[in-house]
Protein backbone atom coordinates (compact mmCIF):
# COMPACT_ATOMS: atom_id res chain seq x y z
CA UNK A 1 0.00 0.00 0.00
CA UNK A 2 1.47 3.38 -0.95
CA UNK A 3 1.28 6.48 1.23
CA UNK A 4 -1.58 8.13 -0.67
CA UNK A 5 -3.69 5.02 -0.11
CA UNK A 6 -2.70 4.90 3.56
CA UNK A 7 -3.60 8.48 4.43
CA UNK A 8 -7.03 8.04 2.82
CA UNK A 9 -7.81 5.98 5.93
CA UNK A 10 -7.25 9.03 8.13
CA UNK A 11 -10.03 11.61 7.78
CA UNK A 12 -8.15 13.94 10.13
CA UNK A 13 -5.15 14.08 7.74
CA UNK A 14 -5.27 16.61 4.90
CA UNK A 15 -3.24 15.88 1.77
CA UNK A 16 -1.18 18.89 0.61
CA UNK A 17 0.93 17.76 -2.34
CA UNK A 18 3.33 15.18 -3.73
CA UNK A 19 6.72 15.98 -5.19
CA UNK A 20 8.72 13.02 -6.47
CA UNK A 21 9.01 10.52 -3.59
CA UNK A 22 7.69 12.82 -0.83
CA UNK A 23 4.05 13.33 0.13
CA UNK A 24 3.19 16.28 2.34
CA UNK A 25 0.12 16.34 4.57
CA UNK A 26 -1.18 18.19 7.62
CA UNK A 27 -2.89 17.17 10.83
CA UNK A 28 -3.99 19.00 13.96
CA UNK A 29 -1.66 19.00 16.93
CA UNK A 30 -4.34 17.17 18.92
CA UNK A 31 -4.40 14.30 16.42
CA UNK A 32 -0.69 14.15 15.60
CA UNK A 33 0.33 11.51 18.16
CA UNK A 34 -2.64 9.26 17.45
CA UNK A 35 -2.06 9.35 13.69
CA UNK A 36 1.69 8.81 14.09
CA UNK A 37 1.09 5.80 16.31
CA UNK A 38 -1.27 4.17 13.82
CA UNK A 39 1.04 4.87 10.89
CA UNK A 40 3.84 3.04 12.71
CA UNK A 41 1.92 0.26 14.44
CA UNK A 42 -0.86 -0.48 11.96
CA UNK A 43 0.72 0.38 8.61
CA UNK A 44 4.38 -0.44 9.24
CA UNK A 45 5.79 2.99 8.43
CA UNK A 46 9.06 4.02 10.06
CA UNK A 47 9.35 7.25 12.04
CA UNK A 48 12.39 8.55 10.15
CA UNK A 49 12.90 12.02 11.62
CA UNK A 50 11.12 14.82 13.48
CA UNK A 51 12.05 18.49 13.46
CA UNK A 52 10.65 21.91 14.24
CA UNK A 53 10.09 25.05 12.20
CA UNK A 54 9.45 28.64 13.21
CA UNK A 55 6.57 29.97 11.10
CA UNK A 56 5.63 32.91 13.31
CA UNK A 57 6.39 35.53 10.70
CA UNK A 58 3.76 33.99 8.41
CA UNK A 59 1.03 32.82 10.79
CA UNK A 60 2.11 33.09 14.46
CA UNK A 61 2.74 29.35 14.74
CA UNK A 62 5.55 26.87 15.08
CA UNK A 63 5.55 23.65 13.11
CA UNK A 64 6.23 20.06 14.16
CA UNK A 65 7.29 18.10 11.09
CA UNK A 66 7.27 14.31 11.38
CA UNK A 67 8.72 12.27 8.52
CA UNK A 68 7.76 8.64 7.97
CA UNK A 69 9.35 6.18 5.57
CA UNK A 70 7.46 3.60 3.54
CA UNK A 71 10.19 1.20 2.45
CA UNK A 72 7.94 -0.99 0.30
CA UNK A 73 6.76 1.89 -1.92
CA UNK A 74 10.06 3.85 -1.65
CA UNK A 75 8.21 6.95 -0.40
CA UNK A 76 8.35 9.48 2.41
CA UNK A 77 5.48 11.18 4.22
CA UNK A 78 5.99 14.57 5.85
CA UNK A 79 3.19 15.11 8.34
CA UNK A 80 2.97 18.68 9.64
CA UNK A 81 1.18 20.04 12.68
CA UNK A 82 0.83 23.75 13.51
CA UNK A 83 1.58 24.73 17.11
CA UNK A 84 0.22 28.10 18.34
CA UNK A 85 2.86 30.62 19.38
CA UNK A 86 0.99 31.43 22.58
CA UNK A 87 0.58 27.76 23.57
CA UNK A 88 3.54 25.75 22.17
CA UNK A 89 2.43 22.29 23.25
CA UNK A 90 1.12 19.08 21.72
CA UNK A 91 0.49 15.51 22.98
CA UNK A 92 3.76 13.56 22.97
CA UNK A 93 4.38 10.98 20.24
CA UNK A 94 7.04 9.28 22.40
CA UNK A 95 4.38 8.08 24.81
CA UNK A 96 3.40 5.50 22.16
CA UNK A 97 6.25 5.60 19.59
CA UNK A 98 9.59 5.35 21.36
CA UNK A 99 11.60 6.34 18.26
CA UNK A 100 10.47 9.96 18.79
CA UNK A 101 12.07 10.24 22.24
CA UNK A 102 15.22 12.26 21.49
CA UNK A 103 13.59 14.27 18.72
CA UNK A 104 10.93 15.64 21.06
CA UNK A 105 13.47 16.52 23.74
CA UNK A 106 15.56 18.25 21.06
CA UNK A 107 12.47 20.16 19.93
CA UNK A 108 11.88 21.31 23.49
CA UNK A 109 15.44 22.61 23.91
CA UNK A 110 15.76 24.26 20.51
CA UNK A 111 12.25 25.70 20.01
CA UNK A 112 10.55 25.64 23.40
CA UNK A 113 7.82 23.32 22.07
CA UNK A 114 6.67 20.91 24.77
CA UNK A 115 5.61 17.34 24.05
CA UNK A 116 3.06 16.86 26.84
CA UNK A 117 3.26 13.41 28.38
CA UNK A 118 6.82 12.64 27.25
CA UNK A 119 8.15 9.90 29.58
CA UNK A 120 11.52 11.65 29.99
CA UNK A 121 11.09 15.42 29.60
CA UNK A 122 14.59 16.34 30.82
CA UNK A 123 16.77 18.61 28.75
CA UNK A 124 18.81 16.97 26.01
CA UNK A 125 21.06 19.57 24.36
CA UNK A 126 20.86 22.36 26.94
CA UNK A 127 23.19 21.60 29.82
CA UNK A 128 23.11 23.07 33.30
CA UNK A 129 24.81 26.30 32.21
CA UNK A 130 22.12 27.21 29.66
CA UNK A 131 19.47 29.53 31.13
CA UNK A 132 15.81 28.62 30.92
CA UNK A 133 13.93 30.32 28.09
CA UNK A 134 16.85 30.19 25.63
CA UNK A 135 15.66 28.57 22.39
CA UNK A 136 18.39 28.88 19.74
CA UNK A 137 16.42 27.77 16.68
CA UNK A 138 13.70 30.36 17.03
CA UNK A 139 14.10 32.95 14.29
CA UNK A 140 14.36 35.82 16.76
CA UNK A 141 17.32 34.21 18.56
CA UNK A 142 20.36 35.98 17.10
CA UNK A 143 23.40 33.92 16.19
CA UNK A 144 25.60 36.40 18.09
CA UNK A 145 23.67 35.98 21.37
CA UNK A 146 25.87 35.60 24.46
CA UNK A 147 23.98 33.68 27.12
CA UNK A 148 24.31 34.28 30.82
CA UNK A 149 25.73 31.32 32.72
CA UNK A 150 23.02 29.42 34.59
CA UNK A 151 22.81 26.52 37.04
CA UNK A 152 19.77 24.54 35.95
CA UNK A 153 19.66 21.07 37.47
CA UNK A 154 20.22 18.11 35.14
CA UNK A 155 19.23 15.00 37.13
CA UNK A 156 20.81 11.76 35.95
CA UNK A 157 19.25 8.41 36.77
CA UNK A 158 20.38 6.65 39.94
CA UNK A 159 19.96 3.19 41.41
CA UNK A 160 19.95 2.85 45.20
CA UNK A 161 20.72 -0.21 47.29
CA UNK A 162 23.39 -2.01 49.26
CA UNK A 163 26.46 -2.75 47.16
CA UNK A 164 25.36 -0.47 44.30
CA UNK A 165 28.01 1.93 43.07
CA UNK A 166 28.02 4.72 40.51
CA UNK A 167 30.86 5.14 38.02
CA UNK A 168 31.15 8.38 36.03
CA UNK A 169 33.13 8.19 32.78
CA UNK A 170 34.04 11.30 30.77
CA UNK A 171 33.19 13.71 29.32
CA UNK A 172 36.96 14.03 28.78
CA UNK A 173 38.44 10.69 27.72
CA UNK A 174 41.92 9.21 27.55
CA UNK A 175 41.77 8.88 23.76
CA UNK A 176 41.52 11.62 21.15
CA UNK A 177 37.74 11.42 20.93
CA UNK A 178 35.10 14.04 21.45
CA UNK A 179 33.44 14.66 24.82
CA UNK A 180 30.64 12.46 26.12
CA UNK A 181 29.68 11.56 29.67
CA UNK A 182 28.52 8.05 30.62
CA UNK A 183 27.08 7.14 34.00
CA UNK A 184 27.14 3.52 35.17
CA UNK A 185 25.24 2.07 38.10
CA UNK A 186 26.93 -1.22 38.95
CA UNK A 187 26.89 -4.13 41.36
CA UNK A 188 30.50 -5.23 41.39
CA UNK A 189 31.50 -5.04 37.73
CA UNK A 190 28.05 -5.92 36.43
CA UNK A 191 26.26 -2.97 34.81
CA UNK A 192 22.74 -2.35 36.11
CA UNK A 193 22.02 0.86 34.20
CA UNK A 194 23.95 2.93 31.69
CA UNK A 195 23.08 6.46 30.65
CA UNK A 196 24.85 8.84 28.30
CA UNK A 197 24.97 12.62 28.35
CA UNK A 198 26.17 14.26 25.14
CA UNK A 199 25.97 17.68 23.43
CA UNK A 200 29.04 19.16 25.13
CA UNK A 201 30.24 20.88 21.94
CA UNK A 202 27.09 22.09 20.23
CA UNK A 203 28.20 23.79 17.00
CA UNK A 204 25.00 25.65 16.08
CA UNK A 205 25.12 24.39 12.48
CA UNK A 206 21.35 24.60 11.96
CA UNK A 207 21.48 28.27 12.95
CA UNK A 208 24.58 28.92 10.88
CA UNK A 209 22.87 27.49 7.79
CA UNK A 210 19.91 29.87 8.00
CA UNK A 211 19.89 32.40 5.14
CA UNK A 212 22.99 30.91 3.51
CA UNK A 213 23.13 29.99 -0.14
CA UNK A 214 23.39 26.31 -1.02
CA UNK A 215 27.02 26.78 -2.06
CA UNK A 216 27.88 28.52 1.21
CA UNK A 217 26.07 25.88 3.26
CA UNK A 218 27.72 22.81 1.72
CA UNK A 219 31.09 23.14 3.56
CA UNK A 220 29.22 23.13 6.89
CA UNK A 221 27.36 19.98 5.87
CA UNK A 222 30.57 18.21 4.86
CA UNK A 223 32.03 18.93 8.29
CA UNK A 224 29.11 17.74 10.40
CA UNK A 225 30.94 14.47 10.92
CA UNK A 226 34.35 14.34 9.28
CA UNK A 227 34.34 10.61 8.60
CA UNK A 228 31.04 10.82 6.65
CA UNK A 229 31.73 13.96 4.60
CA UNK A 230 30.74 12.44 1.24
CA UNK A 231 27.54 10.86 2.55
CA UNK A 232 26.33 14.01 4.31
CA UNK A 233 27.16 16.08 1.23
CA UNK A 234 25.19 13.70 -0.99
CA UNK A 235 22.10 13.79 1.24
CA UNK A 236 22.17 17.60 1.21
CA UNK A 237 22.70 18.07 -2.54
CA UNK A 238 20.06 15.45 -3.37
CA UNK A 239 17.54 17.52 -1.42
CA UNK A 240 18.65 20.65 -3.32
CA UNK A 241 18.34 18.85 -6.65
CA UNK A 242 14.87 17.51 -5.85
CA UNK A 243 13.64 20.99 -5.01
CA UNK A 244 15.09 22.43 -8.21
CA UNK A 245 14.17 19.50 -10.50
CA UNK A 246 17.81 19.03 -11.49
CA UNK A 247 18.57 15.91 -13.52
CA UNK A 248 22.05 14.72 -12.62
CA UNK A 249 24.04 12.95 -15.34
CA UNK A 250 24.55 9.19 -15.26
CA UNK A 251 28.32 9.53 -14.98
CA UNK A 252 28.00 11.82 -11.96
CA UNK A 253 25.61 9.37 -10.30
CA UNK A 254 28.12 6.55 -10.79
CA UNK A 255 30.95 8.66 -9.39
CA UNK A 256 28.85 9.61 -6.36
CA UNK A 257 28.12 5.95 -5.68
CA UNK A 258 31.79 5.09 -6.07
CA UNK A 259 32.94 7.74 -3.57
CA UNK A 260 30.34 6.79 -0.96
CA UNK A 261 31.34 3.12 -1.20
CA UNK A 262 35.01 4.06 -0.86
CA UNK A 263 34.07 6.02 2.26
CA UNK A 264 32.24 2.92 3.50
CA UNK A 265 35.14 0.49 3.04
CA UNK A 266 37.59 3.00 4.55
CA UNK A 267 35.57 3.25 7.75
CA UNK A 268 34.57 -0.42 7.91
CA UNK A 269 38.27 -1.29 7.83
CA UNK A 270 38.82 1.26 10.59
CA UNK A 271 36.07 -0.29 12.71
CA UNK A 272 37.21 -3.87 12.15
CA UNK A 273 40.66 -2.79 13.36
CA UNK A 274 39.37 -0.65 16.23
CA UNK A 275 36.91 -3.23 17.59
CA UNK A 276 39.35 -6.08 17.18
CA UNK A 277 42.47 -4.34 18.44
CA UNK A 278 41.58 -1.43 20.70
CA UNK A 279 38.43 -3.07 22.05
CA UNK A 280 39.89 -6.48 22.88
CA UNK A 281 43.64 -5.92 23.07
CA UNK A 282 44.26 -8.00 19.94
CA UNK A 283 46.87 -5.48 18.79
CA UNK A 284 47.88 -7.33 15.62
CA UNK A 285 44.56 -6.51 13.95
CA UNK A 286 44.65 -2.86 15.07
CA UNK A 287 48.16 -2.18 13.84
CA UNK A 288 47.55 -3.72 10.43
CA UNK A 289 44.00 -2.44 10.02
CA UNK A 290 44.99 1.18 10.63
CA UNK A 291 47.87 0.73 8.19
CA UNK A 292 45.44 -0.45 5.51
CA UNK A 293 42.97 2.34 6.25
CA UNK A 294 45.78 4.88 5.87
CA UNK A 295 46.34 3.68 2.29
CA UNK A 296 42.73 4.52 1.43
CA UNK A 297 42.89 7.93 3.08
CA UNK A 298 46.00 8.73 1.07
CA UNK A 299 44.09 7.68 -2.04
CA UNK A 300 41.46 10.31 -1.21
CA UNK A 301 44.22 12.88 -0.77
CA UNK A 302 45.70 12.07 -4.18
CA UNK A 303 42.36 12.44 -5.98
CA UNK A 304 40.63 15.23 -4.02
CA UNK A 305 43.40 16.96 -2.11
CA UNK A 306 42.06 15.91 1.29
CA UNK A 307 41.87 12.66 3.27
CA UNK A 308 38.11 12.51 3.86
CA UNK A 309 36.47 12.41 0.39
CA UNK A 310 35.45 16.05 0.71
CA UNK A 311 34.81 18.41 -2.18
CA UNK A 312 33.73 15.71 -4.61
CA UNK A 313 29.93 15.84 -4.42
CA UNK A 314 28.40 19.18 -5.41
CA UNK A 315 24.93 20.38 -6.46
CA UNK A 316 24.32 19.25 -10.01
CA UNK A 317 26.79 16.40 -10.03
CA UNK A 318 30.47 15.88 -9.33
CA UNK A 319 33.24 18.42 -8.84
CA UNK A 320 35.93 16.85 -11.02
CA UNK A 321 36.13 13.93 -13.38
CA UNK A 322 38.18 10.85 -12.56
CA UNK A 323 40.30 9.49 -15.38
CA UNK A 324 40.29 5.81 -16.37
CA UNK A 325 43.82 5.51 -15.05
CA UNK A 326 42.74 6.78 -11.64
CA UNK A 327 39.64 4.58 -11.65
CA UNK A 328 41.90 1.57 -12.16
CA UNK A 329 44.11 2.79 -9.32
CA UNK A 330 41.06 3.08 -7.07
CA UNK A 331 40.05 -0.48 -7.93
CA UNK A 332 43.49 -1.99 -7.37
CA UNK A 333 44.00 -0.22 -4.02
CA UNK A 334 40.49 -1.17 -2.87
CA UNK A 335 40.97 -4.82 -3.84
CA UNK A 336 44.27 -5.04 -2.01
CA UNK A 337 42.89 -3.30 1.09
CA UNK A 338 39.83 -5.55 1.33
CA UNK A 339 41.83 -8.71 0.64
CA UNK A 340 44.43 -7.88 3.28
CA UNK A 341 41.79 -6.98 5.84
CA UNK A 342 39.84 -10.17 5.22
CA UNK A 343 42.99 -12.21 5.88
CA UNK A 344 43.84 -10.34 9.07
CA UNK A 345 40.30 -10.64 10.42
CA UNK A 346 40.25 -14.36 9.62
CA UNK A 347 43.22 -14.83 11.95
CA UNK A 348 41.46 -12.95 14.72
CA UNK A 349 38.21 -14.90 14.30
CA UNK A 350 40.18 -18.14 14.67
CA UNK A 351 41.05 -17.13 18.23
CA UNK A 352 38.74 -18.47 20.95
CA UNK A 353 39.77 -15.63 23.25
CA UNK A 354 38.84 -13.05 20.63
CA UNK A 355 35.44 -14.65 19.99
CA UNK A 356 34.74 -14.90 23.72
CA UNK A 357 34.99 -11.11 24.02
CA UNK A 358 32.64 -10.44 21.07
CA UNK A 359 29.97 -13.10 21.37
CA UNK A 360 26.93 -12.37 23.61
CA UNK A 361 28.39 -8.92 24.44
CA UNK A 362 26.22 -5.81 24.08
CA UNK A 363 23.11 -7.53 22.76
CA UNK A 364 20.46 -5.33 21.12
CA UNK A 365 17.21 -7.32 20.78
CA UNK A 366 15.19 -6.89 17.60
CA UNK A 367 12.22 -5.47 19.54
CA UNK A 368 14.41 -2.74 21.03
CA UNK A 369 16.00 -1.97 17.65
CA UNK A 370 12.52 -1.43 16.19
CA UNK A 371 11.21 0.57 19.15
CA UNK A 372 14.18 2.96 19.30
CA UNK A 373 14.41 3.39 15.53
CA UNK A 374 17.90 1.90 15.32
CA UNK A 375 19.75 2.49 12.06
CA UNK A 376 22.56 0.99 10.02
CA UNK A 377 24.70 -1.87 11.25
CA UNK A 378 23.16 -1.72 14.73
CA UNK A 379 19.76 -2.41 13.18
CA UNK A 380 20.78 -5.01 10.59
CA UNK A 381 22.84 -7.02 13.09
CA UNK A 382 19.68 -7.37 15.23
CA UNK A 383 17.56 -8.57 12.30
CA UNK A 384 16.02 -5.25 11.25
CA UNK A 385 16.14 -5.43 7.46
CA UNK A 386 16.51 -1.78 6.37
CA UNK A 387 18.93 0.00 4.07
CA UNK A 388 18.17 3.20 2.14
CA UNK A 389 20.30 2.07 -0.80
CA UNK A 390 17.70 -0.60 -1.45
CA UNK A 391 14.54 0.81 0.16
CA UNK A 392 14.82 4.36 -1.26
CA UNK A 393 17.32 3.97 -4.12
CA UNK A 394 19.45 6.96 -5.15
CA UNK A 395 22.54 7.68 -7.27
CA UNK A 396 23.38 4.42 -9.13
CA UNK A 397 22.11 2.05 -6.44
CA UNK A 398 18.84 1.37 -8.24
CA UNK A 399 20.79 -0.19 -11.12
CA UNK A 400 22.85 -2.45 -8.86
CA UNK A 401 20.59 -3.94 -6.20
CA UNK A 402 22.41 -4.97 -3.04
CA UNK A 403 22.06 -8.22 -1.18
CA UNK A 404 22.10 -6.91 2.36
CA UNK A 405 24.27 -8.42 5.04
CA UNK A 406 22.02 -9.40 7.94
CA UNK A 407 22.30 -11.12 11.31
CA UNK A 408 19.97 -11.73 14.22
CA UNK A 409 21.96 -12.15 17.45
CA UNK A 410 22.47 -8.41 17.87
CA UNK A 411 25.78 -8.69 19.74
CA UNK A 412 29.22 -7.20 19.06
CA UNK A 413 30.14 -10.33 17.10
CA UNK A 414 27.13 -9.90 14.80
CA UNK A 415 27.99 -6.24 14.19
CA UNK A 416 31.57 -7.26 13.45
CA UNK A 417 30.53 -9.86 10.87
CA UNK A 418 28.09 -7.44 9.23
CA UNK A 419 30.99 -5.08 8.56
CA UNK A 420 33.01 -7.92 7.09
CA UNK A 421 30.16 -8.87 4.75
CA UNK A 422 29.53 -5.26 3.76
CA UNK A 423 33.22 -4.92 2.89
CA UNK A 424 32.81 -7.70 0.31
CA UNK A 425 29.57 -6.21 -1.05
CA UNK A 426 31.10 -2.73 -1.36
CA UNK A 427 34.13 -4.03 -3.24
CA UNK A 428 31.88 -5.96 -5.63
CA UNK A 429 29.84 -2.81 -6.25
CA UNK A 430 32.95 -0.71 -6.80
CA UNK A 431 34.09 -3.20 -9.44
CA UNK A 432 30.75 -2.97 -11.24
CA UNK A 433 30.71 0.83 -11.09
CA UNK A 434 34.22 1.15 -12.53
CA UNK A 435 33.56 -1.46 -15.21
CA UNK A 436 30.27 0.05 -16.37
CA UNK A 437 30.64 3.78 -15.72
CA UNK A 438 29.20 5.71 -18.68
CA UNK A 439 30.92 8.56 -20.45
CA UNK A 440 29.47 12.06 -20.41
CA UNK A 441 29.26 15.27 -18.45
CA UNK A 442 29.80 15.27 -14.71
CA UNK A 443 27.89 18.43 -13.78
CA UNK A 444 24.53 19.91 -14.76
CA UNK A 445 23.87 23.63 -14.47
CA UNK A 446 20.57 24.53 -12.82
CA UNK A 447 18.77 27.33 -11.04
CA UNK A 448 18.14 27.04 -7.29
CA UNK A 449 14.39 27.04 -6.68
CA UNK A 450 12.24 27.34 -3.57
CA UNK A 451 10.60 24.40 -1.86
CA UNK A 452 11.07 21.46 0.49
CA UNK A 453 12.69 18.08 -0.05
CA UNK A 454 14.35 15.20 1.73
CA UNK A 455 17.75 13.77 0.89
CA UNK A 456 18.36 10.20 2.09
CA UNK A 457 21.68 8.34 2.03
CA UNK A 458 22.78 5.07 3.63
CA UNK A 459 26.16 6.09 5.02
CA UNK A 460 28.48 3.52 6.54
CA UNK A 461 27.00 4.31 9.99
CA UNK A 462 23.42 4.16 8.76
CA UNK A 463 20.72 6.34 7.29
CA UNK A 464 21.30 10.08 6.92
CA UNK A 465 18.12 12.06 6.32
CA UNK A 466 18.53 15.73 5.40
CA UNK A 467 15.35 17.82 5.56
CA UNK A 468 15.81 21.03 3.59
CA UNK A 469 13.61 24.04 2.87
CA UNK A 470 14.79 26.76 0.51
CA UNK A 471 13.05 30.13 0.51
CA UNK A 472 13.95 33.19 -1.57
CA UNK A 473 16.91 31.26 -2.94
CA UNK A 474 18.56 30.65 0.45
CA UNK A 475 18.29 28.05 3.19
CA UNK A 476 15.23 28.66 5.36
CA UNK A 477 15.56 25.45 7.42
CA UNK A 478 17.94 22.51 7.28
CA UNK A 479 17.93 19.56 9.66
CA UNK A 480 20.58 17.00 8.69
CA UNK A 481 19.88 13.98 10.90
CA UNK A 482 22.94 11.80 11.43
CA UNK A 483 22.30 8.11 12.23
CA UNK A 484 24.19 8.54 15.51
CA UNK A 485 21.33 10.70 16.81
CA UNK A 486 19.08 7.63 16.68
CA UNK A 487 21.62 5.13 18.00
CA UNK A 488 23.21 6.78 21.05
CA UNK A 489 20.27 5.87 23.29
CA UNK A 490 20.78 2.18 22.44
CA UNK A 491 23.52 1.96 25.06
CA UNK A 492 20.83 2.03 27.74
CA UNK A 493 19.61 -1.29 26.32
CA UNK A 494 22.95 -2.83 25.33
CA UNK A 495 24.94 -2.00 28.47
CA UNK A 496 23.03 -3.60 31.38
CA UNK A 497 24.01 -7.19 32.08
CA UNK A 498 27.53 -6.74 30.77
CA UNK A 499 30.62 -5.94 32.82
CA UNK A 500 32.21 -2.48 32.86
CA UNK A 501 35.26 -3.52 30.75
CA UNK A 502 32.86 -4.52 27.97
CA UNK A 503 31.62 -0.96 27.50
CA UNK A 504 34.53 0.24 25.30
CA UNK A 505 33.97 -2.78 23.09
CA UNK A 506 30.22 -2.15 22.82
CA UNK A 507 30.92 1.52 22.13
CA UNK A 508 33.37 0.71 19.33
CA UNK A 509 30.94 -1.78 17.81
CA UNK A 510 28.61 1.16 17.06
CA UNK A 511 31.30 3.84 16.55
CA UNK A 512 28.83 6.70 16.81
CA UNK A 513 29.62 10.30 15.99
CA UNK A 514 29.56 12.90 18.74
CA UNK A 515 29.97 15.71 16.21
CA UNK A 516 27.28 14.41 13.86
CA UNK A 517 24.82 14.38 16.75
CA UNK A 518 25.79 17.71 18.25
CA UNK A 519 24.64 19.99 15.45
Amino acid sequence: MNIIEIIKNFPQVKFVDQKLDTISATVSREDLAEVATKLVNDYGLTLATLFGTDNRRENQTYGVQVVFGNDTSHEWLKLSASIPENDPRYPSITATVMAAHWYERYLQDMFGITAVGHPDPRRLVSHENIPEGAFPLRKDFALSTKLEKAHVAYPMHHVAGEGIFEIPVGPIHAGIIEPGHFRFNVAGERILTLEGKLFFTHKGVEKLLEDKTVAAGLPFIERLSGDMAASHALAFVQAVEKISACQVSARAQYLRTLICELERITMHIHDLANIGGMGTGYSFIAANGFRIKERLMRLSNVIFGNRFWRGAIVPGGFALDITNERLEKILSISKLACSEMQGIVAQALASDGFLERLQTTGVLPLEAAKAFGALGIAARASGLDRDVRRDHPYAAYGQYPLELAKASKGDVHARYLIRLDELKASLALIEKIIKNIPAGEIKTAFEIKNGFALGAVEAWRGEILCALEIKNGVIERCFPRDPSFCNWALFGIMGPGNIVPDFPLINKSLNLSYSGTDL
